[in-house]
């Protein structure tokens, strides 16, 4: 038995050999030195470095987000996801470990002992602990290890790019529900405004200096902007429910905070290109797909050359059960095997063709990622540039149509206008209020995006995402809705 220990220390030594295959390098990519839109770089402190909570402010909205991150389903999916994930490192690593085990049988049997005796039955019992062990000469376990490593940081990513995802949609959402809400109150607004113009139209009839095609007229209007309020109103309740959905609650009404509807523009610096590339979760999701299929292609050059083995057995064998642990029954091997290819009529060629292909698809994925980050950034900058100034106009153009209307009643108070001046400027306000509330609600919705898009939050680690205390443990956000007590989460930026 001692002659084969020198073989089981040169086993271990081989196992230290350099595995097979490719190593590792990020694919080349040309990275623009600035893009469409891009703040000038003493400028350019990144969104993408603040949490969360400093860049959403309204204390019903941060709310809604740790409850969001908290008890999401989707994103509770996810993490059980990466859970798996990890599970399986651990059971492709195992095989480079010896693998032990057990065996124990008892049998009865009748046999003759001699061709001449009589036929006997009798015990046989058995027990042995045996010994399997691949050396990984070749590095085929050690890179299928590295494979699900970077399959589990690839799932990691993933969970992180729905819990991002998750953070812009809640807020993007609940920038919505306020433009909704500035839309009745404005539609209700303007439903008084028609019943006062009626009301003056109605009395200027009765008194006979009126006519009842203006009365007609006025309460045609008055119609059509009344109609509107149920439809708003039922999709603020399609849109609560939404929102209960994202933060995994039954449908009901979604509390605001005070600061609704009058919610300021965060500023969003964008930081640098190149900055991208470490931030974005779906970037560093391909970048370790691309790891994985690099390692596979190793996996898929070891198949080409023999596995080395060693096994051995010890036990014993009795056919008396109290004989099995005397000793003097005992049983032992050691081998050593080798195995390998020598005609498989293409199939590991092919195998490593297959995982080739593999890697140059999981590389065009990643340098396309990439670009579409670059485009998705820019497009956002470039949007909130152009929607300052279309907020600007309409805010012109809201103030101007409001003068309008209080000079056109004037007007037709004193007999200067007909009625189809003051009808008309009322019917122009309307839709320029809701085109400026619309406005308003879309850059709020660029900041989410633009949040998103630059990987928000990417240094924060898990726990503090929901608020966590680090030290207690403690989520200061309850399960149900409201907004008493907002997160305060501590390790900031």
């Amino acid at each position: 038995m001692k002659g084969w220990l020198p073989l089981a220390v040169i086993g271990a030594l081989l196992a230290q050999g350099c595995p097979l295959g490719p190593d590792y390098e990020t694919p080349p990519m040309v990275v623009p030195e600035d893009f469409r839109a891009e703040l000038p770089a003493e400028e350019a402190q990144s969104l993408a470095d603040l949490p969360w909570w400093e860049v959403f402010e309204d204390p019903a909205l941060q709310v809604l987000i740790a409850q969001a991150v908290a008890d999401n389903y989707d994103l509770q999916a996810a993490a059980a996801r990466v859970r798996r994930s990890s599970s399986f490192v651990g059971i492709a690593r195992s095989e480079l470990f010896p693998q032990l085990g057990y065996d124990g049988t008892g049998t009865r049997q009748r046999s003759p002992l001699t061709p001449s005796a009589e036929p006997q039955t009798f015990n046989v019992f058995t027990g042995a602990f045996d010994l399997a062990w691949e050396v990984d000469l070749w590095g085929r376990i050690r890179r299928a290890t590295e494979a699900a490593e970077a399959q589990m940081l690839a799932t990691e990513e993933v969970q992180r790019g729905i819990l991002l995802t998750l953070v812009s949609e809640v807020a993007r959402s609940y920038f919505r529900l306020l433009e909704l809400d500035r839309a009745l109150a404005i539609s209700r607004e303007t439903r008084e405004s028609f019943e006062h113009s009626l009301d003056l139209f109605q009395r200027r009839y009765e008194g006979g200096v009126g006519s009842d095609l203006a009365v007609a007229r006025a309460e045609a209007a008055l119609a059509d902007v009344a109609a509107e309020i149920p439809l708003i109103e039922g999709r603020i309740v399609l849109l609560e429910n939404r929102i209960r959905l994202l933060v995994s609650l039954a449908p009901g009404p979604v509390e605001r905070g005070t600061l609704a509807g009058q919610i300021g523009v965060p500023q969003t610096p964008a930081g640098l290109p190149s900055e991208l590339m470490e931030r974005r979760p779906d970037i560093r999701e391909a970048e370790e797909r691309v790891r994985a299929a690099n390692a596979t292609i190793g996996v898929a050059v070891a198949n080409f050359f023999p596995r080395i083995g060693l096994s051995g057995l010890y036990g014993a064998s009795s056919t008396e059960l109290s004989d099995m642990l005397s000793g003097s029954m005992g049983i032992w091997n050691l081998a050593a095997a080798v195995s390998g290819p020598l005609f498989t009529g293409g199939r590991n060629y092919e195998q490593y063709k297959a995982e080739v292909a593999a890697w140059e698809g999981t590389v065009a994925l990643y340098k396309q990622t990439v670009l579409r980050a670059f485009a998705e950034v820019s497009d956002i900058l470039t949007a909130q540039q152009k929607l300052v100034a279309e907020r600007a106009q309409r805010e012109i153009a809201v103030a101007s149509l409001q003068r309008s209307v209080e000079l056109a009643l004037l007007r037709y108070e004193l007999g200067l206008a007909d009625y189809f001046e003051v009808i008309d400027a009322q019917q122009e306000l309307y839709p320029a209020q809701l085109d400026l509330a619309r406005v308003r609600r879309t850059e709020l919705a660029l900041v989410a995006r633009l949040y998103s898009a630059l990987g928000g939050g990417w240094d924060l680690p898990d726990e503090q995402w929901v608020g966590q205390d680090p030290e207690t443990g403690e989520i200061s956000v309850g399960s149900e809705l409201g907004v008493d007590t907002p997160p305060t989460p501590t390790g900031g930026s």
